[in-house]
């Protein structure tokens, strides 16, 4: 651990960020000091103002408090190249006002990145575009989502306008179980109270949802809500498709490979050949660079995307790293 105070401190706040309870003995060996140091490096945090409870005794320690300040956010540099490609996805989603919202966080998150981050997400930004949502349609309202997600959380029954393919127009009495995206659309798995059985509902068809008040025990969801939206509307577009070659194990990649649409070709112990779809180039760009925070990419096919990681990773050469 360097001998630096205040890069330390950063670091004991990085820790009691988890809001886990540390022993003065955990804290000592993470950093590589002495207890004595930890407490004053403990010091120095309450008089910058985060407040650290202790506890006294044999198994006594310390604790950060939700408190009236927001400590900084401490990620590392992989962690802060994700949230600003996670920021950029989110200002394509077909919610409203989400791409004016996500931008601003963007911008400000950027403008808090060291040069050499700043360059990698540069690069990202400038080799991958999105195809934009159709204008005024198909777009949700972010204060419905956050309804629904309550009513779903605490299993509350709500009620709600819905309009139909066909355009006709009822009300709905739902147990809300749960919210599913597939592609550009977002969906509610709930069990509709009227019919006796589970409904899909598009959220963009969906007008003025309240919850009740009244509760509900949650109820098993036939072979998951993922699956069932599935099952309902049927496989989502894919326009485009790759064939990639990984530097890894599939058991290694199982957390990346979770939010990608892709099949396993090959497997070995230290490679693994997949297929993934995504509706253009600009979509498959974006996805090798996600699965790339995470393991060595290679495009086998087809030769245009391949060309395209090409130009992105000349942007992203060893020479920008520290």
């Amino acid at each position: 651990m360097s001998a630096d105070p205040t890069g330390r401190a950063l670091t004991l706040l990085s820790l009691l960020q988890t809001h886990r309870f540390w022993s003065c003995t955990e804290l000592a060996a993470r950093l590589d000091v002495t207890e004595r140091t930890v407490r004053r490096d403990v010091d120095r945090l309450r008089g910058l103002g985060y407040p650290v409870a202790a506890t006294s005794g044999r198994y006594g320690g310390y604790r950060l408090e939700s408190g009236a300040h927001m400590p900084p956010l401490m990620v590392d540099d992989e962690e802060a190249v994700a949230l600003a490609v996670g920021l950029r996805y989110a200002a394509a989603a077909a919610v409203e006002g989400m791409e004016e919202t996500s931008l601003r966080a963007l911008t400000k998150i950027e403008g808090l990145l060291p040069h050499r981050l700043r360059r990698r997400v540069a690069a990202l930004h400038s080799s991958v575009t999105s195809v934009p949502s159709p204008p005024g349609g198909e777009l949700v309202d972010p204060e419905l989502l956050s309804v629904l997600a309550a009513a779903c959380r605490d299993h509350e029954l709500a009620r709600f306008g819905y309009r139909s393919g066909e355009g006709g127009e009822t009300r709905r009495l739902v147990e809300p179980h749960r919210l599913v995206t597939a592609g550009r659309r977002w969906y509610l798995v709930a069990w509709d109270r009227d019919r006796e059985d589970w409904r899909t509902f598009r959220l963009d068809r969906l007008t003025r949802p309240w919850a009740t008040g009244g509760r509900f025990t949650p109820r098993g969801v036939p072979g998951g809500a993922a699956a069932y939206v599935a099952r309902a509307v049927g496989p989502i577009p894919r326009e485009g498709v790759a064939t990639l070659s990984l530097g890894a194990g599939v058991g290694d990649l199982a957390e990346v490979l979770r939010w990608v649409d892709h099949d396993v070709v090959e497997a070995t112990a230290r490679t693994t050949v997949i297929r993934i779809r995504g509706e253009d180039e600009g979509r498959l760009a974006m996805t090798v660079a996600r699965i790339a925070l995470a393991a060595p990419v290679r495009v086998v096919e087809p030769g245009a995307l391949a060309r395209a990681v090409e130009r992105l990773g000349a942007h992203l050469t060893p020479g920008h790293r520290p």
